[in-house]
């Protein structure tokens, strides 16, 4: 997949794409239906299925006190992308000279100047230009009089429910990962690097792989079940190993703690400080709370381990 940073830095229309445009943040089933449709079209007419997408988010540019903590990083989203079989990205960097691009011109200008699409797939919800002005009319209307044809892909719904980010962010909020996973087409999912801790863990038996997180979504504070995987050269590189993880501030042993995500590694020891790696979340055991002793603690902390196995299908 080729990775493009700007439209401006294409030297010339990439030839018959079939595009999507959106921030997709998360790429979840909703994303995942446009996408399917676009590299489905983009097989029949023998062209490139691509994306156009926008970094940083417009709110965080238009509305930072509004704009909502992303559930994917950049690179995330960018690996999703692949995965769904897409030929072409198109980042565009969204700064307020940008924002201020008339929606008319933002579709002839970039659109079919820049990019030159046979066809164009996108959410029911997108809006564009100038103070969102451009619609789905204008769009529609615009599109087959530059050449290039519209089709809005309606919202997927699971159950009696929407499809979105905002539902996922909710239910990450409340700790129902299982039902997040359901909407996102896999587990949650969070990376950082492993870093120094005050090793509390192996006093008691549990040693654990603290996370610097780079993702802005930590699920509610609890213990989870789920998958630790290394992301970087070095020993182990590329494989998973089953984990159970605390998101919260420890409060048995000192109440203003910041919330950490820390996750024990089955069947594992070794010295990971400084490597990346990225944990999922599949199961939640329970919520936080504080404990009368350091001994109680050990002895949940055994039983989440025992049932984190159980659900994992992890040997004991």
């Amino acid at each position: 997949m080729e990775v493009v940073q700007g439209s401006q830095a294409l030297e010339k229309p990439p030839g018959r794409s079939v595009l999507t445009v959106g921030n997709f943040d998360g790429l979840h089933l909703g994303h995942q239906s446009i996408m399917q449709t676009v590299t489905a079209r983009a097989a029949a007419l023998e062209g490139l299925a691509a994306a156009y997408t926008f970094e940083p988010h417009p709110r965080r540019v238009l509305r930072p006190e509004q704009s909502p903590k992303l559930l994917t990083t950049i690179e995330q989203k960018l690996e999703l992308f692949e995965a769904a079989g897409l030929d072409l990205v198109i980042v565009e960097p969204f700064d307020l000279a940008f924002a201020k691009l008339p929606a008319e011109r933002f579709v002839r200008d970039i659109l079919h100047g820049r990019i030159g699409p046979s066809e164009v797939y996108v959410g029911y919800d997108f809006r564009y230009g100038r103070d969102r002005e451009g619609s789905m009319r204008t769009l529609t209307e615009l599109g087959p009089h530059l050449g290039f044809s519209v089709t809005i892909i309606p919202e997927v719904k699971l159950g009696d429910r929407d499809v979105n980010s905002t539902r996922i962010r909710e239910l990450l909020g409340e700790g129902r990962v299982g039902e997040a996973a359901s909407l996102l087409g896999r587990p949650y999912t969070v990376r950082g690097t492993v870093a120094e801790g005050d090793r509390r863990g192996r006093t008691i038996g549990f040693p654990t792989l603290n996370l610097a997180s780079e993702n802005e979504i930590l699920p509610a504070r609890g213990v989870y079940a789920g998958a630790l995987r290394f992301l970087d050269e070095g020993a182990h590189a590329g494989e998973s190993f089953s984990i159970v993880t605390n998101v919260g501030k420890r409060p048995t042993f000192k109440a203003d703690d910041p919330v950490l995500a820390e996750a024990h590694v089955l069947d594992f020891s070794a010295d990971v400080y400084g490597r990346r790696i990225e944990l999922t979340f599949e199961h939640h055991l329970r919520d936080e709370q504080r404990f009368e002793s350091v001994e109680a603690l050990r002895e949940q902390i055994a039983k989440d381990v025992a049932r984190g196995r159980e659900l994992l299908g992890a040997p004991r």
